[in-house]
């Protein structure tokens, strides 16, 4: 049985809030995906970059969107961003590097995950390698850098999708109501580092 709960996280509401925010400054679009997820930017066939997120998953979308909302623009061209990706089994060094990279996304998705009223769990994405992963300690970290952006402000497009995330779900705007105050804000935002 579904609660109400659980109906306000639905995979339509949050592309709708991506999708409307971002498609047409940036040309990128949610998409729901079936397995690995995958930025892949616009080709000649499909004019449009994909934030593509695992299975359907709701805290998937919020993962991949917290990426894209870090990368530059020239990261923007590339396949996953150009970045490297090793899956569960990496050993100190690799598992060291994957949780450096993964702070400030991760961070991001925290804000996000609890601007939607959801519980966030950080993810050390290692299940199946013979190194010892200090949960605790990553988690801290996370949190450091949550306080950090809290204090020194988002990237652009985080701190607009965060406004409609907020108005979405904690203010019970509706969808186009929450969408035109995220894009009113990075309008905004765009204009004052002119």
């Amino acid at each position: 049985m579904v609660t109400q709960e659980q109906e306000r996280w639905t995979l339509h509401d949050i592309t709708a809030l991506f999708d409307g925010v971002f498609s047409t400054r940036y040309q990128t679009r949610l998409i729901k995906g079936n397995d690995e997820p995958l930025y892949r930017p616009a080709t000649s066939e499909i004019p449009y970059h994909q934030v593509i997120f695992a299975h359907g998953f709701f805290a998937s979308a919020l993962h991949e969107i917290s990426h894209w909302c870090i990368a530059g623009e020239k990261r923007r061209q590339q396949e996953d961003y150009g970045y490297w990706y090793l899956p569960d089994g990496r050993d100190a060094q690799q598992q060291q590097a994957f949780e450096k990279a993964e702070i400030g996304p991760q961070a991001l998705e925290k804000l996000f995950t609890l601007a939607c009223g959801r519980t966030f769990n950080v993810s050390v994405d290692n299940l199946g390698g013979d190194v010892e992963v200090d949960r605790d300690a990553f988690a801290n970290k996370v949190d450091a850098k949550v306080v950090h952006y809290l204090k020194e402000g988002l990237p652009l497009r985080a701190n607009a999708f965060l406004v409609a995330l907020t108005r979405y779900y904690q203010f019970q705007d509706t969808l186009a109501q929450a969408v035109k105050q995220a894009q009113q804000e990075l309008e905004e935002a765009l204009i004052a580092t002119i």
